[in-house]
């Protein structure tokens, strides 16, 4: 049965091609200086950064810019804008961009009015705010890690060698998301692909947690099996609209919560991902992708049932005649098929890694117990040489 839970979320979404314009809608709602964030600067070819920019003036706003977004934020660009937004008075912080840019958003939100250190304080002791925080705004233009509907924030410590992601309150929740899946056709292909695993493995780390027959898990698979076939459309057409709307859709789905309640959830693939993230600096979805097979089949004998059901109801795996060690094994032998297909990378020496630097990565890997098997240190160092 499904476990106790409570359920908020308070992120007003404008999802479609013209959502933009609802930005003029909200921007009244806050104060006269907006921190505008965002990344490298794409937003700039494909114009919509100066759409943006004529909202904001039209609605008269003081710009602060924000730009230089990291793929992995950085603690270090973390201070940088709590520095901006103290010294501007910042009233309102508007993330331009992907899960980076909203992530970081909402570190800095958390950290402006912060006496205490923010990365000690809230990525290492995982403390709540006791101050005030900045609202936050996002304006998405690449589909996968969900931040424009939860309260999550990862930050990299390189000095530390970690990457850490902090789920806060609800408070901290984007006060509203726009959502339009034109915006994210400028991304190349790679950035596409790899946002594309991110929704995915969001949903399996919700959904390899307990056996009870449940809601959330006949949710996660309808999400898993759209994810597939809108991914299979868009790697041949990355301009196929109904595609595109779907993946944004689904990714948003994906973490905002729902499909958790009442589970205990897993997210092993997260933390053994983020650490080689925190080592290599490579693509998060990519990190995914490269660690999730030897993961799965580790710990596949321990949550065989649910390995089952997966195997059957998302890939579509003819039970007969079989045993159910056979059909779990066919489900992953599909979803290495269907990754592959759509081009993600399978390993982790693609993205830069070796075995020098095995023992610091299983150093960098937070170890949780929300899934079917709590893994040891060596089981950690042996899922990763596995992933090389």
């Amino acid at each position: 049965m499904l476990g106790n839970f409570s359920y908020k979320n308070a992120t007003k979404l404008y999802f479609g091609d013209d959502s933009l314009k609802y930005l003029n809608e909200e921007l009244p709602k806050y104060g006269k200086t907006v921190q505008l964030i965002y990344g490298g600067g794409s937003v700039k070819k494909n114009g919509i950064y100066d759409a943006v920019v004529d909202i904001l003036k039209a609605n008269g706003k003081t710009i602060v810019e924000d730009s230089g977004v990291m793929p992995n934020p950085t603690v270090e660009k973390l201070r940088e804008g709590v520095q901006l937004a103290r010294e501007n008075k910042v009233d309102f912080l508007l993330a331009m961009g992907g899960g980076s840019c909203c992530d970081y958003a909402k570190a800095v939100s958390v950290s402006v009015n912060c006496d205490d250190d923010p990365w000690e304080k809230y990525y290492i002791r995982f403390e709540e705010p006791d101050c005030e925080i900045l609202p936050v705004g996002c304006i998405l233009t690449m589909a996968g890690t969900g931040s424009e509907m939860n309260a999550g924030s990862v930050i990299t410590n390189h000095e530390q060698k970690l990457k850490i992601g902090h789920v806060f309150g609800e408070e901290v929740m984007p006060k509203f998301s726009i959502l339009n899946p034109k915006f994210t056709m400028t991304l190349p292909k790679r950035q596409m692909v790899s946002g594309i695993y991110d929704i995915f493995n969001h949903i399996c780390e919700q959904y390899f947690s307990g056996e009870d027959d449940n809601t959330s898990d006949y949710i996660a698979e309808a999400l898993m099996r759209s994810v597939i076939h809108s991914s299979l459309i868009a790697v041949e057409n990355p301009e196929d609209y109904e595609a595109r709307s779907n993946i944004m859709w689904t990714a948003t789905w994906a973490l905002n919560t729902l499909i958790s309640r009442g589970k205990t959830t897993d997210w092993m693939v997260h933390m053994l991902g983020q650490a080689v993230g925190a080592i290599t600096d490579a693509t998060h979805g990519m990190t995914l992708a490269a660690v999730s097979l030897p993961y799965y089949r580790h710990i596949m004998p321990f949550g065989l049932k649910k390995f089952v059901r997966f195997a059957v109801d998302v890939w579509k795996i003819d039970p007969t005649g079989k045993t159910d060690e056979e059909i779990g094994n066919e489900g992953l032998q599909a979803m290495e098929s269907w990754m592959k297909q759509i081009g993600l990378t399978m390993n982790i020496t693609e993205l830069g890694a070796d075995e020098s630097m095995i023992e610091a990565i299983t150093d960098a890997t937070i170890i949780l117990d929300g899934g079917y098997k709590e893994l040891t240190r060596d089981e950690v160092t042996e899922i990763l040489r596995e992933s090389l």
